[in-house]
């Protein structure tokens, strides 16, 4: 029972991570239709200016996290105004294929800048353990279970009540609404794509305080493609429960199952959960059902 609580927390300070990656996937999805499969290269790319500013110029934690959300704004703002923004109006898949090319070129500059060998961060959350009654849990799953919720939370309230906000839900309603309306929907990409950006520097931060940081850090984004899509991928309420679901049976599969069964188990339970619920639930848990009437 201890270890299963113990795998249970673990799972959520996970999931919760994944949930804030994803989130980028949703924005993106509910602006434009298009899944952005670059998502992981901009985790990895926040989370290596992060490291770089704290280990080669001494500037504190939070410091440096700052700069790197500026830094991850700036760069998803001048990557959908000089890459992606030619595409408004074409066909969604290419789009889509604009950002599979994006994404290799983005990990080649990974590559080539901060090469492919593993790196840690310097130590930033203490290293004494929690407990809580019999459980025992790393204080960095403390931390960033706790900085994820504040995280939704903010993201929650700005776009049920901020003017941009609201602006960004009635363009990714119906974009000609929006148009008519006097919103301006290329600032609202720009901002969805500046916002994606700055939830996936974040989680890589986080779990590369837990696993250090290397090339194979870009494999989330795909990795938290299932979250989205579980939770319904126009559902900002269902990314962050498809993120709780995956983590949670990442952990108890990877704590039970890989022993057992020789390892890899909970690489695969994800997929394997997502095709199940997708059988019978096809837009997701929380995804809305498109109906057209002829």
């Amino acid at each position: 029972m201890d270890m299963f609580l113990q795998l249970l927390v673990i799972g959520l300070a996970v999931g919760s991570i994944y949930a804030l990656v994803a989130l980028g996937f949703v924005l993106i999805y509910k602006s434009s239709d298009a899944i952005n499969f670059a998502q992981g290269e901009f985790l990895l790319v926040g989370t290596y200016v992060c490291l770089t500013l704290i280990t080669a110029y001494g500037i504190p934690f939070i410091p440096a996290l700052l700069l790197t959300l500026i830094f991850s704004a700036l760069l998803g703002w001048a990557i959908e105004r000089v890459v992606l923004r030619p595409f408004i109006g074409e066909p969604v898949i290419s789009m889509i294929m604009a950002t599979i090319g994006l994404s290799s070129l983005m990990a080649g500059f990974v590559h080539l800048f901060w090469g492919t060998s593993t790196r840690v961060f310097p130590t930033i959350f203490p290293d004494a353990p929690v407990e809580i009654g019999p459980i025992v849990v790393s204080q960095v799953y403390i931390w960033s279970l706790f900085t994820v919720l504040a995280l939704l939370a903010i993201f929650t309230l700005f776009f049920k009540y901020s003017k941009m906000g609201i602006a960004m839900r009635a363009t990714a309603d119906d974009q000609q609404a929006a148009l008519s309306m006097g919103i301006s929907v290329k600032k609202v990409f720009a901002v969805t794509w500046g916002i994606s950006a700055i939830v996936s520097a974040v989680g890589g931060v986080l779990l590369g305080n837990i696993n250090g940081v290397n090339s194979s850090l870009a494999a989330i984004g795909l990795k938290v493609l299932p979250v989205a899509l579980l939770g319904g991928l126009d559902s900002i309420p269902g990314v962050i429960v498809g993120g709780f679901i995956i983590g949670i049976l990442e952990s108890l599969a990877g704590g039970y199952l890989d022993q057992q069964l020789g390892g890899g188990v909970k690489e695969v339970v994800p997929f394997i959960v997502l095709v199940l619920i997708l059988m019978f639930k096809p837009y997701g848990l929380f995804g809305k059902r498109e109906i057209e009437r002829v």
